[in-house]
């Protein structure tokens, strides 16, 4: 005897896969709104999914850069595109010219080029010290610095000053660099 258009040989063995996933208990067959064979269900009233949330670029600011180690954190940061457009920045980040942005991307260029005179950002003069060519820029001023990461649209900027170390402004801007390498951005 033949199987039946209902019975779980026919799903099995003559339905394409998507059809078979919308099989029940009863192993009947619901009309599906893709089907090419089963034509189109009743449209029902759906509310939309909701979107999955979105991580402004501030909150990448707020909650990852400007984010406390063994108690202290940057004095500002800022994520700036290569154009020299502010994406976010924290409050206290100082206010650029679009030379110093300029001057900035052409050092991962042509690393050294910063060097004889200093990595200037706002107000602030800093000597740029060793840092990874065509990624990452260092600057010293004082008892502070700055760390400014290369992604592949951005740079990550933060400064910082004591007590927080060198190193532990190194690791907060690079680590969020590098995420955003991973991510294409």
């Amino acid at each position: 005897m033949p199987p039946s258009r209902r019975s779980p040989l026919f799903i099995r063995d003559v339905c394409p896969p998507r059809l078979r996933q919308l099989t029940t208990a009863t192993n009947t067959v619901e009309p599906s709104r893709d089907h090419p064979f089963l034509g189109r269900a009743p449209q029902e009233e759906e509310e939309p999914a909701p979107e999955p949330a979105k991580m402004s670029w501030q909150t990448y600011v707020d909650d990852h850069l400007m984010c406390e180690i063994e108690g202290h954190h940057l004095t500002s940061a800022a994520i700036v595109g290569h154009d020299g457009a502010v994406w976010a920045q924290s409050s206290a980040f100082p206010q650029f010219k679009p030379e110093e942005m300029a001057n900035i991307m052409k050092d991962f260029d042509e690393p050294g080029f910063l060097a004889p005179t200093g990595l200037f950002l706002g107000p602030a003069k800093y000597m740029v010290i060793q840092g990874e060519p065509g990624a990452v820029i260092r600057g010293k001023k004082g008892s502070g610095g700055v760390t400014v990461k290369k992604t592949g649209q951005a740079l990550v900027i933060g400064i910082y000053d004591e007590p927080m170390t060198p190193g532990q402004c190194n690791m907060v801007v690079e680590r969020l660099g590098d995420y955003l390498v991973e991510q294409g951005l």
